[in-house]
């Protein structure tokens, strides 16, 4: 079955729709990262959260999480994730702190 909403990992056009799943800290969240003008690197951090919290790598097309699409699997999974708003701002930091690493390692974001 294919689902026209469903990607290969968690993708930059959901971010906005998550701003109502939580509270005030991750709506916080949503609005800085979800932005146009926020830096490549915090939207990379944001996307490296959610494959991780989501199980996206697992993901593929025949399972359960594939049919119902990106869009309703990443609400399902900030909703019900067990810890605290402030938990998932921690969660974000240490993915972004992760994708600063890889691209200091790497030598940039665009190899020349």
């Amino acid at each position: 079955m294919y689902n026209s909403d469903t990607e290969l990992l968690f993708p930059l056009r959901l971010i906005q729709s998550l701003e109502d799943v939580r509270g005030g800290s991750w709506q916080k969240l949503i609005q800085q990262v979800g932005d146009e003008g926020a830096p490549l690197e915090e939207r990379m951090a944001f996307v490296y959260m959610m494959v991780r919290l989501g199980g996206c790598v697992t993901c593929n097309a025949d399972s359960f999480r594939a049919m119902k699409g990106c869009t309703l699997c990443a609400r399902q999974t900030i909703r019900r994730y067990r810890g605290s708003d402030q938990e998932l701002a921690d969660q974000f930091q240490q993915a972004r702190q992760d994708v600063e690493l890889f691209i200091r390692k790497s030598g940039g974001l665009i190899a020349d």
